[in-house]
């Protein structure tokens, strides 16, 4: 149906499983979290545009399916609301965005997968892995930067994005010490002040110039959650 009607969800991607014998409910889940995440960014790119209550959802195949050659994960978005639904389309890839706006998506985009990595145990349990995921932050914060600075940026967003790139590299420097932290007092000191330079005052500032959306996503929302059903 029309997206501009009240439907109960919006396909964003279908995920082709290789054939052979059916590997098992849980890794079909599996398959899907890891598939569906990462492909919404793709159809939704302005991540702080996507409603509240919108979450990611999929459909798998069953293993009765599986034996007449069901081999489809299809990812979706739902209202959180199982009596809600949803009315437009929630569209944004990069044919609806310009270049400025589609180059400053892609970089925070990889930024924000990169700081979804973090590790489940705390760093009071495993520093050593904190140690390492903020190597990783320090690094992908590297190529936002470079990503930043290289593009020639309208006139309206170019301080903007230039105030952006300051935070950044003040965040770079904590997470580059958080990297080398010898306990866990000592990382979560760096690791706060890292994360409070990201999407700060000057993202907001800078999405205004480019016109985006400027309303931070609320705490916990895009996260995972128990969202497969099988057909």
């Amino acid at each position: 149906m029309p997206c501009g009607g009240r439907h109960d969800g919006e396909v964003f991607a279908v995920v082709a499983l290789p054939g052979g014998a059916f590997p098992g409910d849980a890794r079909i889940t599996d398959l899907a979290d890891e598939k569906c995440y990462a492909l919404q960014d793709q159809y939704a790119m302005d991540t702080w545009a996507m409603p509240a209550d919108v979450d990611v959802y999929y459909l798998m195949p069953s293993r009765d399916s599986w034996r007449y050659g069901d081999r489809a994960i299809t990812c979706l978005f739902g209202n959180t609301d199982e009596g809600a639904g949803l009315t437009g389309s929630l569209r944004g890839d990069p044919t609806t965005f310009d270049t400025d706006q589609v180059v400053f998506l892609s970089t925070a985009n990889a930024l924000d997968a990169a700081l979804y990595e973090e590790p489940g145990r705390t760093p009071e349990e495993d520093l050593a892995a904190h140690r390492a995921w903020a190597t990783q932050v320090h690094d992908v914060l590297g190529e936002q930067i470079e990503a930043l600075r290289g593009h020639s940026w309208r006139a309206g967003a170019r301080t903007p994005v230039a105030d952006l790139v300051a935070d950044l590299e003040d965040a770079r420097t904590e997470w580059r010490k958080a990297s080398t932290a010898g306990d866990a007092d000592t990382y979560h000191a760096h690791y706060d002040k890292g994360y409070g330079a990201v999407d700060g005052p000057a993202t907001v500032t800078a999405r205004k110039a480019l016109g985006l959306a400027t309303t931070p996503p609320a705490a916990g929302q895009g996260g995972k959650e128990d969202s497969a059903a099988q057909v």
